[in-house]
């Protein structure tokens, strides 16, 4: 298997919300990126969107403006998955999350590409032994989990199915650090893989607390960006409880978690929501309404903060590996 200061040229497959942050990561740490989405709209949007997430770079002093047209121009857009793939020594699907999609691209993408070409699903859900379950050879397929916007956040968990080889891992660790990642290895597949298992455990009991009328939408989230969130920025949940006490903990937990929504049905306001066709930013309304000009402003703004909390605790130590 080809070394990580070896892989130059890498493919990204679908260019949405995922992928384009993908891909424009890639071309900044100096890889050539074949793009390739089967829709001419997302294909035809890559430059400007990755050159928007590149201005907001230069405004928050993360690259010189001298980084811009370079990065731009390793994106390289094409229009078919063989194209994409021909040549590639890395390829990351960012499809829709549909598993029988999935697995018929990877199938695709076995036929098409080299014999040493690494493949990587950013698959939030699936693990690679279900995505890839049609491919012959299986070593060399694995789960990357990116997370959303993919170029600021510092974490790509890297789940490798019971087939991948140990050349793939380590090869795939060690070029999402060379492109300025925290890449973490989880020891074994299990769904939703680590981060998602703790985000839908949150997201299930703040929906109900929405249910329960206990706090309005906005005053959840402040209250939970104010304590969790905030102290989260600066250390792991474990070495919080650290700091709390063990003792104060475990009574904690004692006393809150026969009261705390466990049962699997969703909530009810998530479900009237999703019902009535308001999926959040995508349709202008979620949680919260989402017009044009708040929309580009919230984002902007969400940008801009992350950009400038990655500057202060991972710029200067791109591992994020605690001392």
């Amino acid at each position: 298997m080809k070394q990580t200061d070896c892989i130059e040229r890498v493919a990204v497959l679908g260019l949405g919300t995922m992928g384009h942050g993908i891909a424009q990561t890639f071309a900044l740490a100096g890889c050539e990126v074949a793009c390739f989405d089967a829709s001419a709209a997302m294909r035809d949007s890559l430059i400007e969107r990755v050159g928007g997430n590149l201005a907001a770079f230069v405004a928050a002093h993360a690259i010189d403006s001298e980084s811009v047209e370079p990065t731009l121009a390793r994106l390289r857009l094409v229009t078919t998955e063989a194209e994409a793939v021909a040549g590639a020594q890395f390829v990351t699907e960012a499809v829709f999350e549909d598993l029988a999609m999935k697995q018929t691209l990877f199938a695709r993408l076995e036929e098409c590409s080299g014999p040493d070409t690494i493949l990587a699903s950013n698959s939030s859900s699936f693990p690679i032994s279900q995505s890839g379950i049609l491919l012959k050879r299986p070593e060399r397929a694995l789960v990357t989990h990116w997370f959303n916007p993919p170029h600021l956040t510092p974490v790509v968990e890297v789940v490798p199915g019971p087939g991948t080889s140990e050349g793939v891992v380590e090869t795939t660790h060690q070029l999402l650090r060379r492109i300025g990642k925290l890449p973490i290895r989880l020891r074994r597949e299990l769904p939703g893989f680590l981060v998602n298992r703790v985000q839908v455990a949150i997201q299930r009991e703040v929906w109900d607390l929405v249910d329960q009328k206990v706090a309005t939408p906005e005053e959840i989230d402040l209250a939970i960006r104010g304590t969790i969130g905030f102290r989260l920025a600066a250390l792991g949940p474990l070495e919080i409880h650290d700091f709390a006490g063990l003792d104060i903990q475990l009574a904690t937990y004692r006393n809150l978690a026969p009261e705390i929504r466990s049962n699997p049905v969703v909530p009810a306001a998530l479900e009237r929501l999703v019902s009535a066709g308001k999926l959040g930013v995508k349709t202008g309304q979620g949680f919260f309404e989402y017009p044009p000009e708040r929309l580009a402003n919230r984002k902007a703004r969400r940008d801009s903060l992350l950009l400038r909390l990655w500057k202060l605790l991972y710029q200067a130590e791109p591992a994020g590996e605690p001392e």
